[in-house]
């Protein structure tokens, strides 16, 4: 085996053939909330080597072994001692919303009047769009995401710009025109039937094209006339395949505001459900403030609900029971919700997701968060055969890691007792600064400045 850069400039240029040699973690299962010594599914090859051909791995074998026939002039990232993992997976996050992250001082309501919308307004320029769906998905490549649901503006043109640049890339991406029609400022409002067709030109042109996928994007209920969710059904409806993204139960003044736009709904999500817009590909952001017979539709449908720790925490939303919902049969992945969220790094979202969790008195074990962040949420997603593990034909999404950045990560790593204890520190103290590099299907779209040893 040879001992190349991590770049892939080392590429066999003939074959489009090479390979990585570091510890691999994944998982086969869902490890559940058992206690990390007993937790099923987790998936441990240290010291293996990853073959790559083209967009997809091509085998996993013990770095022991000799390469296959055809493979020995392959060559090979050496990063032993290191981790490689699946890219991970955030399924819900606002593109424009880079320009308002860390913004002080106010609740889920006041939060967007005085910071998201005037920052959303400014995507309805061509420019503005294009740059800014580039510096996304390069930030979210920079901290470890392979596949994102994202919301854009309610701009056909924000929207349009997110396909263009994951297209151009090979990125797994779902994303959709937001639909707003009301209580929204000048400039962020569409109507009925010009958000249709706008909808309809995007799932033409985009739907299924390369690794994209169309999600029916409903800003939340406050912000759709019931003329626009009956529209948005219909369109998750007639189009198979597509998927459905929105915000429900995340704070209780929007819940109070929902019960009085839509008095005869039973709930916040029965305005959705009675519009046909829960199915098994809706993701519903938040979801604090469920009852039991929400959850149950849930259950019933297939939906997922979109975790988003630091956005719930930033904002004062509430705390999410993750362990009650999976108890009464909700799918649950994991989110950044940037910019409510602080961070895109989901290593950090894992760490305020125990927090919130650990305030409830559940301890949340790193088996749990990273299958949540990569098979687990392919599974909700119903891209399990493409994404979310190490596994030979899935693509080759993948997120190269060093255990430790810094005096005391470091010092903590090396006391590390089993190998839970080691990737719980690593996802407690890790972030950005911990990633060496990220591939999307087959190429190197991030890279460290500076190796790490």
């Amino acid at each position: 085996m040879t001992d190349s850069s991590l770049a892939l400039a080392s590429r066999s240029p003939v074959s489009g053939r090479w390979a990585v040699r570091a510890d691999l973690l994944d998982f086969v299962d869902d490890p559940g909330f058992a206690a990390p010594a007993e937790a099923p599914g987790v998936r441990w090859r240290p010291d293996h080597v990853l073959l790559v051909d083209g967009e997809r791995i091509a085998a996993i074998q013990p770095a022991s072994a000799p390469l296959p026939e055809g493979w020995t002039d392959v060559p090979v990232v050496d990063r032993r001692g290191q981790l490689l993992m699946p890219g991970f997976i955030d399924t819900h996050v606002h593109s424009p919303q880079l320009d308002v992250i860390a913004s002080y001082g106010t609740e889920l309501l006041d939060w967007l009047n005085t910071y998201t919308f005037p920052a959303e307004k400014r995507y309805a320029d061509p420019e503005v769009s294009r740059v800014g769906a580039e510096r996304f998905l390069g930030a979210l490549w920079a901290n470890g995401t392979t596949s994102a649901v994202v919301f854009p503006t309610v701009h056909k043109v924000s929207a349009d710009a997110l396909f263009k640049v994951a297209s151009a890339r090979r990125m797994r991406l779902i994303a959709g025109k937001v639909l707003m029609d009301r209580h929204a400022p000048d400039g962020l409002r569409d109507d009925v039937e010009q958000a249709e067709k706008d909808c309809v030109d995007l799932i033409t042109q985009w739907h299924g094209r390369d690794r994209l996928a169309f999600a029916v994007t409903v800003r939340f209920a406050p912000t759709s006339t019931p003329e626009q969710l009956a529209m948005a059904g219909r369109l998750f409806q007639a189009h198979p395949g597509t998927y459905m993204q929105t915000h429900v139960s995340e704070n209780r003044d929007e819940i109070r505001w929902v019960e009085e736009l839509f008095p005869t709904a039973r709930s916040y999500l029965d305005v959705y459900d009675r519009e046909g817009l829960i199915g098994a590909r809706s993701i519903l952001a938040h979801g604090v403030w469920l009852n039991a017979e929400d959850r149950a539709v849930l259950r019933e449908y297939g939906a997922q609900i979109a975790h988003s720790p630091s956005s719930n925490l930033f904002l004062g939303s509430g705390l999410f029971d993750w362990m009650k919902a999976e108890h009464e049969g909700v799918n649950v992945s994991l989110a950044s919700d940037v910019g409510g969220g602080t961070s895109l790094s989901m290593l950090r979202n894992m760490g305020d997701a125990y927090k919130v969790q650990a305030m409830q008195g559940v301890r949340l074990s790193a088996w749990k968060a990273l299958y949540t962040v990569t098979l687990g949420a392919a599974r909700h997603l119903g891209l399990s055969d493409e994404i979310g593990r190490l596994e030979p034909g899935s693509v080759a999404d993948l997120t190269l890691w060093c255990w430790a950045k810094g005096q005391v990560a470091e010092h903590r790593d090396q006391l590390a007792r089993d190998l839970h204890e080691r990737v719980f520190s690593w996802m407690t103290l890790g972030d950005e600064r911990n990633l060496l590099a990220t591939y999307v299907a087959g190429n190197c779209v991030y890279q460290a400045d500076e190796p790490t040893h």
